[in-house]
């Protein structure tokens, strides 16, 4: 398995625009080589006869029915408005345009 050495470290720390101190990206570097060794034990692991999955647990659907209510009229919507105008609420301008 390839090793990812300081040089790689500080060039992605570079491209991500964070500044490391040199602890930090020899620190970096040695936690990076641990995770690639994780992965790779894994890959390992992993056989064709092995469905991928995204969770270890089955997951259904867990929402509710998607069914329509009681809803508010406009009046009733805009009677709690500070200000409304043309039946809609009417709120301050913020970008200079008309």
């Amino acid at each position: 398995m390839p090793s990812i050495g300081r040089d790689d470290v500080a060039r992605l720390a570079d491209l991500a625009r964070i500044q490391l101190t040199d602890e930090e990206v020899d620190r970096l570097a040695g936690e990076f080589d641990a995770i690639i060794d994780a992965v790779a034990s894994v890959s390992e692991v992993a056989t064709a006869d092995v469905p991928a999955t995204s969770h270890p647990i089955p997951m259904t659907n867990v929402f509710r029915e998607d069914v329509v209510g009681q809803t508010l009229t406009q009046e009733q919507a805009l009677s709690g408005a500070p200000e409304a105008e043309d039946g809609r609420f009417a709120v301050p301008q913020i970008l200079g345009e008309e």
